[in-house]
């Protein structure tokens, strides 16, 4: 049987405003299994991005329970739950925010910063990924000097370059031709077929080509219609947000 990676369960988030609370997740249960490549999609406003953000470990629920590898991950403190981030986690973002007076190789640097290993063994394993991801001629160059898709190459080597077991990615090929989005979902299959769990956040319906599983959420719930999941898979109605 598949061991669990990811669990969530009834998990709920509620946001105060001046009109009153805002449901953006209503009791999500849901398991993601070690070494799945899962691909998460919805309307505007179903709560994708929140979903993401809480099992990034950066925005508590309201209520429910999220689990990582069998870590009750909320019930850490939050010193502790940013070593786990550390630890198990690797993000990689829409618009890659990478430093721009830094090289590629500084920026896949950064996450290393605090790992007890010698220089040396750092600047190796950045370049290892940097490598990995198909920049070993580009280390040197700072952002400005690099495009778009090698932009996001730099940031998946940053997220990978601790070797994270879980893979987290939001919107990846948003700023991205379909050229460019195509050799970056390429690259995010490779990497779980290497072994990484990876669930993607996402807009565009080409990309679950590349995923293992599609899920869709719906007014801040698993989205149960079959025929509107078909109809998102297959880029209809769908726009863009979480």
């Amino acid at each position: 049987m598949a061991e669990v990676m990811i669990a969530l369960r009834e998990l709920k988030k509620t946001y105060g405003s001046a009109d009153g609370e805002v449901h953006a997740l209503r009791g999500v249960t849901l398991d993601i299994y070690k070494g799945e490549a899962v691909a998460v999609m919805g309307h505007s406003g179903s709560g994708k991005s929140t979903l993401l953000s809480i099992i990034g470990a950066l925005n508590p629920p309201s209520a429910g329970t999220l689990e990582i590898d069998g870590i009750n991950v909320y019930a850490l403190s939050q010193e502790r739950r940013a070593d786990f981030r550390r630890e198990y986690l690797g993000f990689v973002f829409q618009q890659f925010q990478l430093i721009p007076y830094l090289t590629a190789l500084e920026n896949v640097l950064l996450p290393l910063v605090t790992a007890s290993l010698p220089g040396r063994r750092k600047r190796e394993l950045a370049e290892q990924v940097l490598c990995r991801v198909g920049l070993a001629g580009k280390m040197n160059r700072l952002p400005g000097a690099l495009s778009g898709g090698e932009q996001e190459r730099v940031a998946i080597a940053r997220a990978i370059v601790n070797a994270p077991p879980v893979l987290l990615a939001d919107e990846p090929t948003g700023n991205l031709d379909s050229k460019t989005g195509e050799e970056i979902m390429t690259l995010f299959r490779k990497l779980n077929e290497d072994g990484q769990t990876v669930l993607m956040v996402t807009h565009n319906p080409d990309n679950t080509r590349y995923m293992g599983r599609t899920i869709v959420l719906k007014d801040g719930l698993l989205c149960q219609d079959k025929a509107e999941i078909r109809a998102l898979a297959a880029g209809r109605g769908q726009r863009r947000g979480g």
